[in-house]
C-alpha cells in the first residue's frame, strides 16, 4: 500500500524545490530505494508535464565497484553519467541506506579517485550549477536509529520536516539574507571556539526547501585567505562512510595548518585530497526549527535550529570564494545553551546568541516562530 505522505512530499519536490516546468526531463536517482517516493515521484512529473528518468543505485554494488574496479572505469562512468546530467533540466537525490558505512572501508585512494573523476565533475561543478537540484534522504531503520528515535517516530518527524511551510520559512530569511549581504566581519565564539573572517562582496544565498529537503539554512563564503583562529565542532560527521568525532581546526591566512578529530589518520587523509580541502568553501547558518539533536546525517544535521557550519573545500558558485576543491564538508557546530552555548558576531553587532536571534528583524527565524 502507498504512504499517502509520500504522495504529498512528491508535491513539494516536484513543485517548490525543482519548480519542474512542462516539456522538462528531471534526473530521478534512488539510492537503495526502488519503490515507495520513487512511484510518487514519476506520476508527479507526469502530472505536471515533465518527463521522468530513473536511475535506481544501490550502495553495495557502488563499494564493490570501487574496490574491484580500475580508474578506467570509473572515467568511464564518469562520462556516461555526466553525459546523462547533461540531458536533464532538474535533478532530485534520494538516499535510504541502511548501512550509512558501506563505504567506510573502500581505500581512502579509491574513494579519491571516485571524487576527483566522477562527483567532482558531474555533481559539483554541473549538476549543482546547471539543474535545479534537490537532494533528500528517505527513512529508514537505519536513520531511526542514528536519531535515536523509534522507526514510527523517525517516519513521523521525518515527514514533518520534510513538507513543513516553506513558504513562511523563505519570507523569514529574507531579512537574515539581507544583513549577510551588508556585513563585512563575521566572528564567531563559543567553548573551543573564537574564529574569525570576511565576507564583505560574497553571495548569500537563503535556502528554504529548494535543494535540500529538509531545509534552514542561509549560506555564503567566507574571503578565501581572511579566516583566522580556531573553531572547535561539537556534532559528529559521517563524511564517505567514515564517522568522525571531536574536529577541530586552527586558521591562518584562510588555512587549516593544525587539525584534531578521530579518527586522526582518515583526517589528515581527506585534508591532504588537495589543496582546497584545507580551505573554506562555505559559512551557513542553520535554523529548521524541527531539527533539534545530531544524527549524524548531513542533510538534517546542518539544518539544525541555533547552528553553524564552516565547510572545508568546495565553494558554490552562488557564493564563490574562488576555493576549488573535490570535497566538501558541512561541519556543524551547534550553539543552543544544551550544546556549550555561543556568540555571532556581524561588524561587531551580537546577532545570535547561544543559538537564539537577538535583532529584532531577525528574529522571525526563531523556532517559537518558524515552526509555529
Amino acid at each position: 500500500m502507498r504512504d499517502p505522505r509520500n504522495a504529498r512530499l512528491a508535491q513539494v519536490i516536484v513543485h517548490h524545490s525543482t519548480r519542474l516546468q512542462p516539456g522538462e526531463a528531471i534526473l530521478i536517482e534512488a539510492f537503495d530505494l526502488q519503490s515507495g517516493l520513487v512511484h510518487d515521484l514519476v506520476e508527479e512529473v507526469c502530472r505536471a508535464g515533465g518527463v521522468p528518468l530513473v536511475q535506481l543505485r544501490t550502495n553495495p554494488v557502488i563499494r564493490q565497484v570501487l574496490v574491484s574496479g580500475s580508474e578506467a572505469q570509473i572515467r568511464l562512468q564518469a562520462e556516461v553519467e555526466l553525459f546523462q546530467m547533461k540531458k536533464v533540466q532538474a535533478y532530485v537525490g534520494l538516499r535510504a541506506s541502511d548501512n550509512v558505512s558501506e563505504l567506510g572501508d573502500v581505500p581512502a585512494g579509491q574513494l579519491k579517485l571516485y571524487t576527483q573523476l566522477l562527483q567532482q565533475p558531474v555533481h559539483l561543478d554541473w549538476r549543482v550549477n546547471h539543474t535545479k537540484w534537490v537532494v533528500l534522504r528517505y527513512p529508514t531503520a537505519a536513520m531511526a536509529q542514528l536519531a535515536g528515535m523509534s522507526t514510527e517516530r523517525f517516519e513521523e518527524f521525518f515527514y514533518r520536516v520534510c513538507t513543513l511551510d516553506y513558504g513562511r520559512m523563505a519570507a523569514a530569511i529574507v531579512p537574515l539574507a539581507e544583513r549577510m549581504r551588508r556585513t563585512d566581519q563575521v566572528r564567531i565564539t563559543g567553548p573551543g571556539t573564537d574564529l574569525r573572517f570576511r565576507i564583505q562582496g560574497m553571495g548569500v544565498v537563503p535556502c528554504e526547501g529548494r535543494r535540500n529537503l529538509p531545509d534552514g539554512e542561509c549560506y555564503t563564503a567566507p574571503l578565501r585567505d581572511s579566516v583566522e583562529g580556531t573553531i572547535t565542532y561539537n556534532t559528529p560527521s559521517l563524511y564517505l562512510g567514515t564517522t568522525y568525532g571531536g574536529i577541530s581546526f586552527t586558521f591562518e591566512g584562510g588555512r587549516i595548518v593544525r587539525a584534531t578529530g578521530d579518527p586522526q589518520d582518515r583526517l589528515d587523509a581527506l585534508l591532504d585530497t588537495d589543496e582546497g580541502a584545507r580551505h573554506v568553501g562555505e559559512f551557513a547558518l542553520g535554523f529548521n526549527p524541527f531539527i533539534l539533536d545530531p544524527m549524524k546525517d548531513t542533510l538534517f544535521d546542518e539544518k539544525i535550529a541555533g547552528s553553524l557550519h564552516v565547510t572545508p573545500g568546495q565553494a558554490y558558485k552562488a557564493a564563490d570564494n574562488g576555493n576549488q576543491s573535490q570535497i566538501h564538508w558541512d561541519l556543524v557546530l551547534i550553539q543552543r545553551p544544551e550544546y556549550g552555548g555561543g556568540e555571532i558576531w556581524f561588524d561587531g553587532e551580537l546577532v545570535r546568541k547561544d543559538g537564539r536571534f537577538v535583532v529584532p528583524e531577525l528574529e522571525g527565524l526563531n523556532p517559537e516562530r518558524l515552526g509555529a
